[in-house]
């Protein structure tokens, strides 16, 4: 892959958590405005890996390159500032704020102001903070919530929360956006709704690294699927590709069943 269009290069990446090798020696790269998507039987080490690619964990060995910029070692925020946003597998909203205010949460990494500014109430808080709440209604109805502003987030059904939390992800205006099981818990059109919302983003120009166990979901938005099996790479390659790979069928279905 070019290095132009490389926007996350990662080397050689490992971690052990105790006795149990989590991610083992897992190389990969991800081309600007791809969708690059990582699959895994259940244990496979994929929730680890997005979790070191936001600065949650700390690889024991590796590098993490986001534009030519090593992050390894850097504490979660940096990951943030330099351009990585994520969701989460269990959902983490804040339930006692509405929809645009947990919206602007996500805009606050880039929309800063002094602590003078912010005693003082001065003209360009208060446009800063005019401009945050404009943002944020924008991204709600990018993400197809339009209404929801007001609305308690606590009051709001399973799978317009799962669009809040990847609405708030994309406030902090992310080059990489880190899904993590976005489609978990969706019904068939809620799903489908995560797909195209999915395929808009990369449109638009956000590079997409999703986990994902929906096959359907992966199968239609990725570009490069990557996967992985007791932490380390199993086989990569288009969906086409992938999905007709004998490793990765026997790895999903099972010794028995892959030689029916």
């Amino acid at each position: 892959m070019n290095a132009a269009t490389t926007l996350l290069d990662i080397r050689d990446l490992s971690k052990a958590f105790g006795g149990v090798q989590a991610i083992d020696g897992v190389s990969m790269q991800v081309r600007r405005g791809s969708v690059h998507s990582v699959i895994g039987p259940n244990g496979a080490g994929k929730t680890s890996l997005i979790n070191m690619l936001s600065g949650v964990y700390r690889p024991d060995t590796g590098s993490i390159r986001l534009g030519g910029v090593d992050l390894c070692g850097r504490p979660v925020h940096a990951f943030a500032a330099a351009g990585i946003g994520r969701t989460f597998q269990n959902l983490q909203v804040f339930f006692n704020m509405t929809a645009l205010e947990n919206v602007m949460t996500g805009r606050y990494l880039r929309d800063r102001c002094s602590l003078w500014a912010a005693m003082l109430h001065t003209k360009a808080l208060v446009r800063a903070e005019k401009a945050c709440r404009e943002a944020a209604h924008a991204l709600l109805r990018q993400v197809g919530l339009a209404g929801y502003d007001d609305t308690p987030a606590g009051s709001m059904p399973y799978g317009a929360l799962k669009r809040l939390e990847i609405a708030r992800a994309l406030g902090a205006q992310p080059e990489l956006l880190l899904l993590d099981e976005p489609a978990a818990g969706l019904n068939q059109t809620e799903a489908r709704e995560i797909d195209a919302l999915i395929k808009r983003l990369a449109a638009e120009g956000t590079t997409v690294v999703l986990v994902e166990h929906n096959m359907r979901l992966v199968m239609e938005v990725s570009d490069h699927v990557f996967v992985l099996d007791h932490g380390r790479k199993l086989a990569e390659g288009t969906p086409a590709e992938v999905a007709r790979d004998p490793g990765v069928i026997e790895a999903y279905l099972g010794t028995e069943a892959a030689h029916a």
